[in-house]
């Protein structure tokens, strides 16, 4: 599952969607009802090894990713 790559529509624009990538961090952090901190790769929250160092474009579709979620309104439950 996680090899996979998806391709996912949002404001008029197609990003890849892969494990670790900038719009799967987003969508998770959204997720995981976590801030908002534009990052890459690890595992999840402040698991494993990521990067902050992010080019315009990859810190474009972590936001991307983080609002499809919200629009989705895909949250983990707690209770």
């Amino acid at each position: 599952m996680f090899d996979q790559i998806k391709l996912y529509q949002h404001n008029g624009k197609e990003y890849r969607q892969y494990h670790g990538s900038p719009f799967d961090r987003g969508s998770a952090d959204s997720y995981y009802g976590r801030n908002r901190t534009p990052h890459k790769g690890g595992v999840g929250g402040n698991s494993g090894s990521h990067t902050t160092d992010l080019t315009l474009d990859e810190i474009e579709a972590y936001h991307a990713g983080y609002e499809w979620n919200e629009l989705q309104g895909d949250k983990k439950d707690y209770s």
